[in-house]
């Protein structure tokens, strides 16, 4: 993906860069921590973040060879730059509400279900919103090439991210309640800006 950095964004970085010191970071780890501070101009997630740069490299290779993304909701994909890739989001459709209500589960796990049935194994999870939805996908086995799992929260959010960080899935996660659609969806933009280099 070819894309032209704004000025505006360009001096953001450079401010952050002259406030915090990431060089020591490998190199994709720097950029997804970079790329999140950039969206929400919070320090914090510099330690708070937890990245794995294999697993980061895995999911840049998934995503070079179209591996399918899946959000949680509209919120997250709408913060993705697409360039051209599908987004499957299955969270507002009336088979999610129907599937949550049968199996007693949220709207957004039964979304992960639904989403799971179509893309299959090998595709890149964002979740930004729902902690049911990480917890669902923890549980589904689903073989995914990266989970993106920063949902936000007092209910949840902190747990769920523990588990995703404990099942030993390949993983980008924070510690704690924070997190959120433009945190997700800026964690996954940084690998989708690394993809043509």
């Amino acid at each position: 993906m070819t894309r032209t950095v704004h000025p505006i964004e360009a001096e953001s970085y450079r401010i952050l860069r002259d406030r915090v010191d990431l060089s020591h970071l490998p190199p994709l780890t720097r950029a997804v921590t970079e790329r999140v501070v950039h969206a929400s101009a919070d320090l914090d997630y510099v330690t708070d973040l937890v990245c794995d740069e294999d697993a980061l490299a895995a999911g840049l290779a998934a995503l070079r060879s179209g591996a399918p993304v899946v959000t949680d909701v509209w919120m997250v994909a709408a913060g993705i730059t697409r360039a051209g890739r599908e987004i499957v989001c299955p969270v507002a459709e009336p088979a999610a509400v129907d599937l949550g209500r049968a199996a007693g589960i949220t709207r957004s796990a039964a979304a992960v279900r639904i989403a799971y049935d179509r893309v299959g194994p090998g595709a890149v999870w964002v979740v930004g919103c729902a902690p049911t939805a990480l917890v669902e996908l923890i549980g589904l086995d689903a073989a995914p090439a990266l989970v993106v799992g920063l949902p936000v929260g007092f209910v949840g959010a902190a747990e769920s991210k523990a588990a995703l960080r404990a099942s030993g899935l390949p993983a980008v996660s924070n510690v704690g309640e924070k997190g959120g659609s433009a945190v997700a969806a800026a964690a996954l933009n940084a690998l989708l800006y690394l993809e043509d280099k």
